[in-house]
């Protein structure tokens, strides 16, 4: 088995359908069918992704992303048929990993789970196992670990492989376009101002508003020094 999903959707159809597609591919799946029941679950399977609908009776999907952010990394893929790019904005800002609308493909999702657990999971093409630092910033890869000032910072899965973007090109400008191949794999639905919401993300985990500086148009670059 390739790991736990935890599907949150109050809508059997939609669920099953989720389910069905990831048990077929070799996924263990737990459903929830409201905020409340997610977050029970969170404590009593090892999950490894969470697939989280936003329209869920009593808390709705953006309280529980949140709620999960502040307890574990685990990667958040949200599943909502609100569409608009302030929800997908909402969604990412809450902590969530990816966004994916309703009506969906199943395949794709399968896809996007996948590709979310190589990038967090597996070996990444900007790092190899080891710790890099920027002042007194420092990434443990092989850890799957971050500290500040030799304090632990916990961030998303997303916001480490982003961290680590800039931590392996030390003063070079890095477009949005590049942090998407580099980060996401490529082109996004939420576009490049899903990266602008991550990189602010990060700056106020890091508590270093300075140490990831924005180059006018042209992107963003960690200091060299």
């Amino acid at each position: 088995m390739q790991g736990v999903i935890l599907v949150v959707e109050d809508e059997q159809a939609i669920a099953e359908l989720v389910r069905a597609y990831l048990k077929r591919d070799g996924f263990g799946v737990v459903w929830a069918s409201s905020g409340e029941q997610a977050l029970d679950e969170m404590t009593r399977n090892p999950v490894k992704l969470v697939v989280l609908d936003i329209g869920l009776p009593g808390i709705d999907g953006f309280e529980v992303c949140r709620r999960l952010r502040a307890r574990t990394g685990v990667p958040i893929l949200i599943l909502s048929a609100r569409d608009d790019e302030v929800e997908r904005v909402a969604g990412l800002e809450a902590g969530a990993d990816d966004y994916v609308t309703k009506p969906f493909s199943p395949r794709e999702l399968v896809a996007r789970v996948k590709a979310i657990l190589r990038r967090t999971g597996g070996a990444s093409e900007l790092l190899t196992d080891g710790v890099l630092s920027l002042a007194d910033v420092q990434l443990d890869r092989a850890a799957r670990s971050v500290s500040v000032g030799g304090a632990p910072c916990e961030l998303t899965s997303r916001e480490f492989e982003l961290l680590a973007a800039f931590l392996a090109h030390p003063g070079v400008v890095l477009s949005r376009d590049r942090l998407l191949e580099l980060v996401w794999g490529g082109p996004f639905a939420g576009g490049t101002r899903t990266v602008d919401v991550h990189v602010a993300q990060l700056r106020a985990k890091l508590g270093r508003p300075d140490l990831i500086r924005t180059v006018r148009g042209a992107g963003y670059k960690a200091l060299a020094s």
